[in-house]
């Protein structure tokens, strides 16, 4: 994989946390990296799923798992998963203390309900 299929291994994240759930307040239940310009979004089992709406609106097609120990690269455009690509510029995902869901103080109590 290289930055000719959609990965700059150069870029860093673009945060934490989701842009935007931070900015409208929301809640994440796993966070995805863009692999290509380091946007943050939430998964699809999160409700807003701003990492496929990213892809939908950059056609940015490759994200990373944000999530501490984990590696896996997503491949929109082909459906495929790779369990390991290149280095990504650090932080490879968000803090440790960072609670998954996320963050904290903005999950519901019931927020396993409203997962899909």
């Amino acid at each position: 994989m290289s930055s000719a299929n959609g990965i700059d291994p150069s870029v860093p994240p673009s945060g934490t946390g989701c842009v935007e759930c931070d900015e409208a307040g929301g809640w994440w239940f796993h966070l995805r990296r863009c692999a290509q310009c380091g946007h943050i979004g939430c998964c699809d089992d999160s409700p807003a799923k701003h990492a496929t709406a990213h892809y939908k609106a950059t056609g940015h097609p490759v994200i990373r798992s944000f999530e501490p120990g984990e590696q896996w690269f997503w491949d929109f455009s082909s459906a495929q998963l790779y369990e390991e690509g290149p280095e990504l510029a650090p932080p490879v995902s968000h803090p440790v203390d960072q609670p998954a869901p996320g963050p904290a103080g903005r999950v519901p109590e019931d927020w396993a309900r409203t997962l899909r």
